[in-house]
């Protein structure tokens, strides 16, 4: 479907005019720079997306809280930081990024309706404020960040852009359609097992998943389902994804641990010459015993054809390590014993406790089981992933500077294959581990990974592409990915349903 709506209108001094879809779709750099230059102001970019979202998203189903009264007046104070990203609009997943003041659900019905609201904001938010961002909303997920797709039974579905019956992927599903529909250029997001990359994927933007400690989950975390959540955003250009992480990445006050400090900052890699590299690929997800859908196979090619054009030494790569039993042994008792601890701390919070029926079945199922697995299997469990990430690392030492690999093993899935009462719930679990059998294993060793739009299947179909580097090497991604981005660009690549 084709929606396009009348443009409202940017002013800037003097009287000129810059049409709402122009604005749209520029990115948050380009954004950033026409407040600097007085082209149009914070108030004007901020209204202009609020619009948008109003019009927009009745279909989506992206934005769960508008915060429009507090953006508006955000962008008017002279208060409002002179960060680099002064005046953009940001949408924050409603989950971890917490803003002082307004809900926090997770995807939750005990929480929405309880009406829990965060008592105060995250390092995370507070560090997207200081950039100049001007926070307009939260967006949807799947209860408790749980699936690969985002149709909680709190919120209902949110709709992919690029067809309104597919998923725009999970867990921050809400932020992805959001950016890819042009409703704001750049939201945050969260990745435990794929959850920046997997919707990058399903709707055609960049998602990087930072190095693990990259940035910090204070004031409360200092990890969050164990040692795999990483923070970061969802945006169209390579520049903004790398700009972002120049304004919020570094060590908070208390944290357990931080990521080695990059050479210099993230923005100087874009454009940089990546050298050649020594880039392997592979089609077949981590234990499985046959290559992803036909469409991911393809996409994968491509980008290697497109590599090798570009004078990198390009090979496939059996990566043998990526298929150790570990990886999968360890999941079943460390993902329950998560949603044991997510309900046992939802509870204390809200001071009540929750019930079997406040919870979606399969994470009711998953907490329940979770509650039997003990410290010992927890830990057993961590050092079995820490043993398999160990053997999975060294393929960087000794073979490659970067694998390639699909995102998703399918593309974008049908809304409803997924959904929290289609199947029984450990049939709904094998579905989810099918999900982020490609993006699963880089949360465990903690590596950057980034999804490029470099591919669209016959039904127009976004079909991302995996690039993953070494420990701490954001910046040999980020000048590779630009490097595709300049020789195979994405930027007038736009969904049917969008601004």
């Amino acid at each position: 479907m084709t929606e396009h709506q009348t443009p409202g209108d940017g002013r800037a001094p003097g009287g000129a005019r810059i049409p709402d879809d122009e604005l749209a779709w520029l990115d948050a750099t380009a954004q950033a720079d026409l407040v600097r230059r007085g082209v149009v102001s914070p108030t004007e970019l901020v209204e202009a997306a609020i619009a948008r979202i109003e019009r927009l998203d009745g279909k989506l189903n992206a934005v769960i809280t508008p915060l429009f009264e507090k953006a508006r007046a955000t962008a008017a104070s002279a208060a409002l930081p002179d960060g680099p990203f002064r005046g953009v609009p940001l949408l924050l997943k409603d989950a971890l990024c917490h803003s002082a003041g307004d809900p926090a659900h997770s995807g939750m019905r005990a929480l929405r309706d309880r009406d829990w609201r965060a008592p105060q904001d995250a390092t995370l938010t507070r560090r997207f404020r200081a950039a100049g961002f001007v926070i307009c909303g939260r967006t949807n997920l799947p209860e408790l960040a749980t699936s690969v797709t985002t149709e909680p039974l709190a919120y209902g579905p949110t709709r992919n852009p690029w067809d309104l019956t597919r998923s725009p992927g999970g867990s921050s599903g809400g932020s992805a359609a959001a950016v890819a529909a042009g409703l704001v250029p750049v939201a945050h997001g969260n990745d435990m097992a794929g959850s920046i990359r997997i919707p990058a994927s399903a709707c055609g933007l960049v998602g990087l998943k930072p190095t693990r400690a990259r940035t910090s989950l204070g004031p409360e975390f200092g990890e969050y389902w164990g040692p795999g959540t990483h923070e970061h955003v969802l945006t169209r250009s390579v520049r903004d994804t790398a700009a972002v992480l120049d304004a919020t990445a570094g060590m908070a006050t208390g944290d357990p641990y931080t990521a080695p400090a990059p050479a210099r900052p993230y923005r100087e890699e874009v454009g940089a010459d990546p050298g050649t590299l020594r880039i392997g690929f592979r089609t077949v997800p981590p234990g499985a015993g046959a290559p992803a859908h036909a469409d991911c196979v393809a996409a994968v090619e491509h980008t290697a054809r497109l590599l090798d054009g570009l004078g990198h030494r390009v090979a496939p790569e059996a990566a043998p390590a990526l298929d150790s039993p570990g990886l999968f042994e360890a999941l079943p008792d460390l993902f329950a014993a998560i949603l044991a601890w997510e309900v046992a701390y939802w509870s204390r919070r809200t001071g009540t406790p929750l019930e079997p029926g406040d919870l979606e079945p399969m994470n009711a199922a998953l907490a329940e089981a979770g509650r039997s697995v003990t410290a010992a299997q927890w830990l057993s469990g961590i050092q079995m992933w820490q043993r398999w990430g160990r053997e999975v690392a060294a393929l960087w030492e000794n073979d490659v500077d970067v694998l390639l690999t699909p995102t998703l093993a399918t593309p974008p899935l049908p809304l409803g294959r997924l959904a929290p009462t289609a199947r029984e719930p450990m049939e709904l679990v094998a579905g989810v581990a099918e999900g982020i059998a490609c993006t699963l294993p880089f949360n465990v060793t903690g590596q950057p990974a980034v999804s490029l739009p470099l591919y669209r299947n016959a039904e127009g179909l976004p079909i991302g592409v995996q690039l993953v580097a070494a420990y701490g090497r954001e910046d040999v991604l980020l000048r590779l990915a630009a490097q595709l981005e300049a020789a195979a660009p994405w930027a007038d690549d736009r969904p049917p349903f969008s601004a």
